[in-house]
């Protein structure tokens, strides 16, 4: 429920800034379970995700 919540505020959105949205919260998940809990890594996976979420389809 959370989620279609979330993606219908987002349907003004480009193609890319959904995708850099999406990639950013699969790296923050991703940074976090790898380096369990660690806020750097949240925010490190988040970036790196958000930046190749950018790149996609470019």
């Amino acid at each position: 429920m959370v989620t279609i919540l979330f993606t219908s505020g987002c349907a003004s959105l480009s193609a890319r800034d959904r995708n850099t949205i999406t990639g950013a919260g699969v790296g923050a998940v991703a940074g976090a379970i790898l380096t369990g809990g660690s806020s750097v890594g949240t925010v490190g996976g988040a970036a790196v995700g958000g930046y190749i979420g950018h790149q996609v389809r470019k």
